[in-house]
C-alpha cells in the first residue's frame, strides 16, 4: 500500500463507531458504501499487535497483520486506506508507539481508548483505568504525535465532574491531537432511528461530528441520506463482502444476528443460526452460486500466484516417500457439530494402545495455506490438497489416516460407538449455538474536540 500523505479531517463527519466484533473489514466497507466518512475498527491491544506480523495478501489484495497461531488480527485493503482508524487498547506509551508505527502506512489515523470500563482492560491499566492517570495520558498521546506522521485521537468517558472533565480534555489537547470522542449517554436507542436524527443529535450536542455504534450495527445504512435500505438487502451485501474477504464465518454469522434482532425466530434467521461454515451463511440468503463463483475466483487467483512463484511453495516434508496421501477436503457440514475426524483418530489410537497422534502442520508463504502431515504408528499420512486454516489441514490428515486403514471418520451416518457415548454425556452442549469470533478485541469509539457518541455502547458493544 502506498504511504497516505492526507490529513484525515474530522470536522463536520459522520463516523461508525468501533465495536466488539462488529468492526471488521466487511462493516466497515459497508458502511463506507453507504456514507460514512471515517470508520472504526474494533480495539485491538497492544501486545496482541506487537506480536503480529504484516503480510501482503496477494490473493484478497489486502493487507493482514498476523499473530503467531495465523489468526488475522487485523485486515484492512486499499479501499479504505485514507478512512480507517486504527483503535488501539494500551497502557504503555512506548507499546503504544511501536504499534502505531506497524501500522501507520496502512490507515488513516491512530485512536487511543480510554473509555473501556470493562475489567479485561481496565485490570490492565487500559481503558477507562487511564482516565484516573492524566499524566500517564499525556505521555502516551504526546508520544504519538511527536512519533508518527498520521492523526492522532482518543476515547473518553465524562467525568463525575464537569470541572474534571474539561480540565482533562485541555489537558489532552495540549498533546496535538486531532480529535477527541466524548462518551456520552448515546442516542441511538432513543434518538437515532433514521439519517435525519443524526444531524439532530448533532446539534442539539453542540459536537463537531456523530459517531454511530449500535444504529449502524443494526443496519450500517443508517448512514444513507436517502433513508434505510431494506434490510435483506443490507445484509445480502454484508455477506458478500464477507465472503469476498474470507471474513471468519462465525464473526459473519454474529454480526448477521446483531441485524437480524427480533427476527432471529424467522426461518431465515434459524438458518442462519444453524449454519456452520460460510457456505451455509450464503445459503441461508440465497447466495450459494455466489459463494461458489467467488471461491472459484480466489482458488483461480491463487493458483496463479503459485504458478509465478514456484520457488515460495513449501512442501510438507523434506522427504514424502512412504508418506500415504490422498486428495481429500474436510467439509464441516459432512459431520455432526460434536465429532471430527481427529477425535475418531484419537480415539482409535486410544483403543489400540497407540501413542496420540502427532501432526505437523506448514504453510505456504504465498498464500498462507496450510498442509498437515500425521504421524500414526510411524506412518505418516497427507492430504495433496491444501486448507485455509491450520485447523482444516489437520482434519484433513486426520481423514485420510482414517480412510486409509478403512476406520469410521465420525460422518453423519456412521456409527463409533465411543464418541457417541461421549456426546451423550455432554447433554447441555448446544451444537447449534451461536459462536462468537475468536479474533475481535475489544473495540469501541472515539473521535474529536468534542465529538459526541451517537449511540448507547451496552456491555455488547464496549469492548474498549
Amino acid at each position: 500500500m502506498i504511504v497516505n500523505s492526507l490529513s484525515l479531517c474530522y470536522h463536520n463527519k459522520l463516523i461508525l463507531a468501533p465495536m466488539v466484533r462488529v468492526g471488521t473489514l466487511p462493516m466497515r466497507l459497508l458502511a463506507l458504501d453507504y456514507g460514512a466518512d471515517i470508520v472504526y475498527c474494533e480495539e485491538l491491544i497492544d501486545l496482541k499487535m506487537l506480536q503480529c506480523k504484516r503480510v501482503v495478501n496477494e490473493v484478497l489484495s489486502t493487507v493482514d497483520f498476523v499473530a503467531p497461531d495465523d489468526r488475522v488480527v487485523f485486515r484492512t485493503c486499499e479501499r479504505e486506506q485514507n478512512r480507517v482508524v486504527f483503535q488501539m487498547g494500551t497502557s504503555d506509551a512506548e507499546r503504544a508507539l511501536a504499534v502505531a508505527r506497524l501500522v501507520e502506512n496502512d490507515v488513516a489515523g491512530i485512536d487511543v481508548n480510554m473509555g473501556c470500563p470493562k475489567e479485561y482492560s481496565t485490570k490492565g491499566g487500559m481503558g477507562a483505568a487511564l482516565l484516573s492517570d492524566p499524566d500517564k495520558i499525556e505521555k502516551i498521546l504526546s508520544t504519538l504525535v511527536k512519533g508518527i506522521h498520521k492523526p492522532v485521537t482518543c476515547k473518553i468517558r465524562i467525568l463525575p465532574s464537569l470541572e474534571d472533565t474539561l480540565n482533562l480534555v485541555k489537558r489532552i489537547e495540549r498533546t496535538g491531537i486531532s480529535a477527541i470522542a466524548v462518551h456520552g449517554s448515546g442516542g441511538s436507542h432513543d434518538h437515532i432511528q433514521q439519517h435525519l436524527d443524526i444531524e439532530d443529535f448533532r446539534q442539539a450536542t453542540a459536537a463537531s461530528s456523530v459517531m454511530v455504534a449500535r444504529a449502524a450495527m443494526w443496519n450500517p445504512s443508517i448512514f444513507l441520506k436517502d433513508g434505510l435500505r431494506p434490510l435483506e438487502e443490507v445484509m445480502q451485501k454484508y455477506i458478500r463482502y464477507a465472503v469476498q474477504y474470507d471474513n471468519h464465518y462465525t464473526n459473519t454469522k454474529y454480526c448477521l444476528c446483531q441485524m437480524l434482532r427480533e427476527q432471529l425466530e424467522s426461518p431465515q434467521g434459524r438458518l442462519l443460526h444453524a449454519a456452520q461454515s460460510s457456505q451455509e451463511i450464503c445459503e441461508a440468503f440465497g447466495l450459494g452460486a455466489f459463494y461458489e463463483e467467488t471461491i472459484r475466483e480466489l482458488d483461480a487467483r491463487r493458483a496463479d500466484l503459485l504458478a509465478k512463484t514456484p520457488e515460495a511453495v513449501e512442501e510438507p516434508a523434506e522427504d514424502t516417500s512412504g508418506i500415504i496421501k490422498m486428495a481429500i477436503k474436510f467439509d464441516r457440514r459432512a459431520y455432526p457439530p460434536q465429532i471430527t475426524p481427529k477425535m475418531c483418530l484419537l480415539e482409535w489410537c486410544r483403543r489400540e494402545k497407540l501413542p496420540q497422534p502427532m501432526y505437523e502442520t506448514v504453510q505456504r508463504p504465498i498464500d498462507r495455506m496450510f498442509c498437515s502431515v500425521v504421524t500414526v504408528a510411524e506412518q505418516k499420512y497427507q492430504s495433496t490438497l491444501w486448507d485455509k486454516s491450520k485447523k482444516l489441514a489437520e482434519q484433513t490428515a486426520a481423514i485420510v489416516c482414517l480412510r486409509s486403514q478403512g476406520l469410521p471418520e465420525g460422518r453423519l451416518g456412521e456409527e463409533s460407538p465411543s464418541l457417541n457415548k461421549r456426546k451423550r454425556e455432554a447433554p447441555n452442549q448446544d451444537p447449534g449455538g451461536l459462536r462468537v469470533q475468536e479474533p475481535a478485541l475489544p473495540g469501541e469509539i472515539c473521535k474529536k474536540p468534542f465529538v459526541t457518541l451517537g449511540s448507547s455502547e451496552d456491555d455488547l458493544l464496549e469492548g474498549c
